[in-house]
């Protein structure tokens, strides 16, 4: 019994072997890849002026309450501080982040209350929608709020 496996899994192993080489020879090479530049988010065709609608409430000042646009691209728009605000958003966008990615699940806040203020944003950035919400809720929602100011009004005394 042993025999026959010992024979069996030799005469496999080189019906493999000579198997393996003739299939080599038959394919054709694969052509080398085609180098391509990298083009980032804002380099695509479909990408235009970044436009946002800023809705703010509740900052304890009315002055910086209320519905702004902002137009980056050149800046512009409504926005109080627009030029500030899309060098912001271009530092963002140059560090490779996302001013408008949602805390990740399961994050350690500290448990800090940073006022009853509350943010909308939507439109288009980099070419892709925007609809994000901010508060200041907890320790992770002010830091988050904070490092969009000046999109976002400072809220702080």
């Amino acid at each position: 019994m042993l025999r026959r496996l010992v024979l069996t899994a030799t005469v496999s192993a080189a019906a493999l072997a000579a198997a393996v080489p003739a299939a080599v020879a038959i394919t054709p090479p694969l052509p080398l890849p085609v180098p391509v530049p990298f083009l980032g988010p804002s380099d695509t065709p479909e990408a235009g002026p970044d436009r946002l609608s800023v809705i703010v409430s509740q900052t304890g000042n009315t002055r910086t309450d209320g519905r702004y646009e902002l137009e980056c691209g050149p800046a512009g728009g409504t926005h109080p501080s627009a030029v500030p605000a899309c060098e912001r958003l271009d530092r963002f966008a140059a560090e490779g982040d996302d001013p408008f990615a949602p805390v990740p699940e399961g994050q350690m806040c500290t448990q800090q209350f940073g006022g009853p203020a509350t943010a909308r944003v939507t439109g288009t950035w980099r070419g892709r929608p925007v609809d994000a919400t901010f508060d200041r809720s907890d320790g992770c929602e002010i830091s988050r709020w904070q490092a969009l100011e000046p999109v976002l009004p400072s809220t702080r005394s």
